[in-house]
């Protein structure tokens, strides 16, 4: 296990207990939850070292990377993400100076091939053998291992999207900097992450599902993803609600809380989180930023 000293987002050394849970997923491990007392960021500590956190996805029940099981929780998350898939290309096209867009953390890539055949030059990253595998085989997807970051040509993407990524990653700053290093100067970042400040974060305490310990390592809010973006010289452009995530995580958060499946309580709070956020400074259960940099803001 890995202690940090310093917090990973402004570096001050002071941070207090914030949470316990456990990985109500995979091991049932127990793990503690900081907050920096500087800037408020909430990370694991301590926390799996790199070489070791691949052991925290290896199950076949991990909905992300599963493309063949059969259960309601998986066709719900099959249907959530068609839609999704569609509004993320949007948003993409929305932004795009460009064609070349590169997807980290892109999974089995189903959001790829749907940008792929809208005209878009699409490269993926994937550190999972086995989707990164599946992205290439079933959609003949130009997908790379996470090492290939380091061995790109600078300023070559229009678009980089992380949707549901960043909180996974050990080396915050370092991975922004690689990523800002491969976009275009007039290019666009798109990180898409959950947000711990939201109704059903509070709502469900330790048994919130986006805290999903040990594999999220970071547990961002508005002001934290804001210092983020200012660290790297980046504004925030827009702020984008991702409102299907309130009710599939709310179903997850019901399972882990009393231990079985609740659609209609799920539903029925993720209605209440949205409806909350909705009149509250946007704090929806997971939220999109799209970040640029200052000369190139729309």
């Amino acid at each position: 296990m890995e202690k940090l000293t310093s917090c990973p987002l402004c570096g001050e050394i002071n941070f207090i207990p914030f949470l316990q849970s456990n990985d109500f997923f995979l091991t049932q491990e127990e793990y503690t939850i900081v907050s920096c007392s500087s800037c408020g960021m909430k990370f694991v500590n301590p926390r799996p070292e790199p070489g070791e956190i691949g052991k925290y996805y290896e199950s076949p029940e991990y909905v992300s990377h599963d493309t063949g099981k059969k259960n309601s929780l998986n066709f719900l998350y099959k249907r959530l993400r068609k839609i999704s898939i569609e509004r993320k290309y949007n948003l993409v096209k929305k932004h795009a100076r460009g064609k070349k867009l590169l997807d980290v953390g892109c999974g089995t890539g189903e959001f790829l091939f749907f940008c792929e055949k809208k005209g878009f030059k699409v490269t993926g990253i994937e550190p999972g053998e086995k989707p990164r595998s599946f992205a290439q085989l079933e959609y003949k997807l130009n997908v790379e291992a996470e090492g290939y970051l380091d061995q790109m040509v600078p300023q070559q993407f229009d678009v980089i999207t992380m949707w549901h990524v960043l909180e996974h990653i050990h080396p915050l700053h370092e991975r922004i900097d690689i990523i800002l290093d491969i976009m275009k100067h007039d290019g666009t970042l798109i990180i898409a992450v959950p947000n711990c400040d939201s109704w059903d974060a509070r709502y469900y305490g330790k048994f919130w599902a986006a805290y999903d310990l040990p594999r999220h390592l970071y547990h961002f809010s508005q002001e934290t993803m804001k210092t983020l973006a200012q660290k790297h010289k980046l504004i925030i452009d827009e702020i984008i609600p991702m409102k299907l995530d309130a009710f599939y995580i709310s179903l997850l958060s019901e399972k882990y809380s009393r231990g079985k499946q609740n659609f209609f309580r799920a539903f029925v709070n993720g209605v209440r989180s949205n409806s909350f956020a909705n009149k509250s400074n946007n704090n929806y259960s997971s939220l999109i930023y799209v970040m640029k940099r200052g000369k190139w803001l729309q």
